[in-house]
């Protein structure tokens, strides 16, 4: 009975709550409510704009309206024309070409993508589709006249040297000149040595046109004249010069007399840097003949044989004292003929001397 009694009792005081005691609007004992907001005042209504009268005409949607201030109010300024845009979605129409012109874009590089072979390098002819072929063609030949086109000259003395010998001390030259371009030149060489105090044993001169037949060898034809030893010779000659693989300097040369004999040469050297100026270079010379010549004492097959090392020290580029040793040797038939004169086959030197070029 008592626990009926609690449960009528509560649920009597549960009704009795007022029901605004259970929003949340209600507050903690001490806490202050912020201030409700002011109502909006109602928008006032937007007047009406005034009548047009019949007679004033209706403005381009464009037109520029002056505002009713100005003094000018009710007068309507035309619109500027709209300018057109390009459609980026239309494709450019290809310009016509003049006579002699090219166009970009058909070679070189303007291709598709792909895995074929590589197009060869196009001409430099861009400005001809601006100018026309005919009259850039003066024009691209001065240019190409004046980078790579041009005239040049030098002389080498590659060879210029004291040799020091048992008792014998001689000379040794060996040098050449030459004047043109990068294809054709005009070559003047010149090589001999001789005995102090007896003169020079052997000298020569040959003037050659040399033709370049690519990027590394000249191919050369001209005439040789021998001075010494008597009686002189005149040659034909035919031969090669150039740079092989590895940097070696070679030179080769076939020689037809005046008497019909026949002589041939090769002969080559290495520049192996040691340091920037210091450089050891060999050098070797074989000289063949078809056959005999007694009078200028040469034998057919491998006449003579010459070995050289010389260290030179290039205290400008164009300017390098050298010291070193060479070897002359005469063979077969030739060393034969050397020995009946009371001529020594062979010989060794001690060489001092100088490389210069300007």
């Amino acid at each position: 009975m008592i626990r009926a009694g609690l449960l009528a009792s509560g649920a009597l005081f549960l009704l009795s709550v007022p029901a605004g005691a259970q929003t949340m609007d209600q507050t903690m004992p001490g806490m202050a409510m912020p201030a409700k907001p002011a109502p909006k005042a109602a928008p006032k209504p937007t007047p009406k704009p005034a009548t047009r009268p019949a007679d004033t005409p209706t403005p381009h949607k464009d037109a520029v309206m002056v505002p009713e201030t100005d003094p000018h109010a009710g007068h309507v300024m035309p619109a500027m024309p709209a300018m057109p845009q390009p459609d980026v979605q239309a494709e450019s129409p290809t310009p016509q070409a003049m006579p002699g012109m090219t166009e970009h874009g058909t070679g070189g590089t303007a291709l598709p993508a792909g895995d074929g072979s590589a197009p060869a390098a196009g001409e430099p002819n861009y400005a001809d589709t601006v100018w026309g072929a005919e009259a850039m063609a003066a024009s691209r030949a001065m240019l190409r006249k004046e980078h790579g086109g041009g005239t040049f000259s030098q002389i080498m003395f590659n060879l210029a040297e004291y040799q020091v010998r048992k008792g014998r001390d001689g000379f040794r030259w060996e040098g050449e000149g030459w004047f043109g371009g990068d294809i054709n030149r005009l070559v003047v060489k010149s090589e001999g040595s001789g005995t102090f105090g007896e003169g020079v044993e052997d000298a020569e001169i040959q003037a050659l046109y040399s033709r370049a037949i690519g990027p590394y060898f000249n191919l050369q034809a001209g005439i040789r004249h021998d001075f010494t030893p008597g009686p002189s010779r005149t040659y034909a000659t035919v031969g090669f010069e150039g740079l092989a693989p590895y940097w070696f300097e070679v030179e080769g040369a076939l020689f037809l007399s005046d008497k019909g004999d026949v002589l041939a040469r090769l002969e080559g050297y290495y520049d192996q840097r040691i340091t920037q100026r210091l450089i050891l270079q060999p050098r070797v010379e074989l000289n063949l003949a078809a056959q005999d010549v007694r009078e200028n004492g040469i034998g057919s097959g491998l006449s003579n044989v010459e070995l050289g090392l010389r260290l030179r020290y290039e205290v400008a580029r164009e300017f390098a004292p050298y010291i070193g040793i060479s070897w002359d040797r005469a063979v077969g038939d030739t060393a034969r003929f050397a020995r009946a004169a009371g001529e020594d086959a062979s010989s060794a030197s001690l060489v001092i001397g100088v490389r210069t070029w300007f």
